[in-house]
């Protein structure tokens, strides 16, 4: 098992219960090579700490900007889609505390980078339930939201998906919705196709190695589609 207090250490957050911050890195494929571990997988904790990310980010930019609603969405896609915090683990070293299978520590590409971002949820949502709110919202604000002005700046926050929904709610005034429609592949390397809708109509199919990757890409088809 990896040595965890060395991240406590760099990250300065003490943890009271070590098995959550051990869950928070336990990927799925780990415990089916270990299942006599006592530990849970991160699923649950990556979708606790998605929801709190969200919601301090979110929280952040209606304090301290005026933007219209448009903007902060996109502002705010920028800083929570897994790229962002695929870089984020990766700056953390949170790289060396992963506990996959040894198939999946074997790959290095795009599932790996999802691998990551959900990592990084899921400590958000560990600190969250052993730290409490104030001290969840101080780690992000200092590693996740300084990087917001360099976002405005380099005019980096435009993302597909938000763009499409922004579209979407103010053309037809419709919130878009996306369902996985296949998912496929071993762990290591899986592939999802995922359709994003406008009430029932199916605008248009994308694939990806993640679903975010596969929701971005169906929603840059969708725009052409459109012609939004």
């Amino acid at each position: 098992m990896k040595d965890f207090s060395k991240l406590e250490k760099k990250l300065d957050i003490n943890f009271k219960n070590k098995g959550l911050l051990k869950q928070a890195f336990c990927h799925r494929s780990y415990l089916n090579e270990n299942p006599r571990i006592n530990l849970e997988n991160n699923e649950r904790l990556e979708f606790l700490g998605d929801a709190i990310l969200e919601l301090i980010v979110t929280e952040f930019l209606y304090k301290n900007y005026k933007e219209q609603e448009g903007k902060l969405t996109n502002w705010r896609a920028s800083l929570v889609n897994s790229n962002t915090l695929s870089e984020l683990a990766q700056g953390l070293d949170f790289n060396d505390y992963i506990l996959l299978s040894k198939g999946e520590s074997k790959d290095n590409g795009k599932a790996r980078q999802s691998i990551l971002a959900n990592a990084c949820e899921a400590f958000l949502g560990a600190v969250y339930l052993d730290q409490g709110f104030d001290v969840t919202k101080d780690f992000i604000e200092k590693y996740l939201i300084k990087k917001l002005p360099y976002i405005i700046e380099n005019g980096l926050a435009q993302d597909a998906k938000s763009f499409f929904q922004e579209m979407s709610q103010k053309k037809a005034k419709i919130t878009p919705e996306y369902k996985i429609l296949e998912e496929h592949g071993p762990d290591h390397a899986k592939n999802f196709v995922v359709g994003v809708f406008l009430e029932k109509e199916l605008v248009a199919n994308g694939s990806g190695s993640s679903k975010q990757e596969a929701e971005e890409q169906a929603a840059k088809n969708a725009l052409e589609i459109k012609n939004w």
